[in-house]
């Protein structure tokens, strides 16, 4: 089996080293570089499982390498993690905003990192038979063969917005995801909607869930995420 292929897009040293001796020890196959256009080259060029970003990076910076990779039909599917110095809020809702798919703040455990390297390379190289598959978690269950939803053996009255929706955040369990990242995979990139129309949504989601609403989880200045 061939290994996992992670680009590092990172202009210091040290954290280069550092990463790519944690990620080869764990069967990674890495390949660092030390510039953003490198970086949007290299991924062209050879579409790596992953690529682990730096924002700050001399020429060419994170976010530019970040928007340019998703606004291509060839790159758009790699996920990125950014691996940041800037961990404030606002810096954090931009790179998620921009495509990122996670966000960690420097300074990092590599070992954290890896784990949630391994989980986001699972959430998205599961996610196509997720759709179809029934899911179960906590006292929840929802089937979106059948589009019904159960909590604690009873039925869940769900609008087609709020089962999506639901069923969306309880495939990617613990993650963080913006209002605009969910209705982007509810309803598609073209769907219109403000950040208002998404917390009613949830309200109404956590009003039926009832005394199991706080299964979802407010992330403050971010957004939502379904309780591991």
């Amino acid at each position: 089996m061939s290994k996992n292929t992670v680009l590092i897009v990172e202009d210091e040293e040290d954290i280069r080293t550092l990463l790519v001796y944690n990620l080869g020890k764990e069967g990674f196959s890495v390949t660092a570089v030390e510039s953003g256009e490198l970086g949007l080259q290299h991924a062209i060029a050879n579409h790596p499982d992953l690529i682990i970003l730096d924002l700050m990076l001399p020429g060419m910076d994170g976010l530019s390498v970040c928007r340019a990779l998703k606004n291509s039909d060839k790159t758009r599917d790699i996920p990125i993690i950014i691996a940041s110095a800037k961990g404030e809020e606002a810096d954090i809702i931009v790179g998620l905003e921009m495509g990122a798919d996670d966000y960690v703040a420097k300074p990092f455990s590599p070992k954290v990192l890896i784990a949630r390297i391994r989980a986001l390379m699972r959430r998205t190289g599961q996610q196509p038979a997720d759709q179809s598959v029934a899911v179960r978690i906590h006292e929840l269950e929802i089937d979106p063969v059948k589009f019904k939803a159960r909590l604690a053996g009873e039925k869940i009255e769900l609008t087609t917005n709020e089962f999506r929706m639901l069923h969306f955040l309880v495939r990617h369990t613990g993650w963080v995801f913006t209002r605009y990242q969910i209705v982007n995979a509810v309803r598609g990139e073209d769907y219109v909607v403000t950040e208002r129309a998404i917390d009613v949504q949830i309200a109404g989601l956590r009003k039926k869930l009832g005394k199991h609403a706080d299964y979802i989880e407010t992330v403050r200045g971010i957004g939502y995420r379904f309780k591991e």
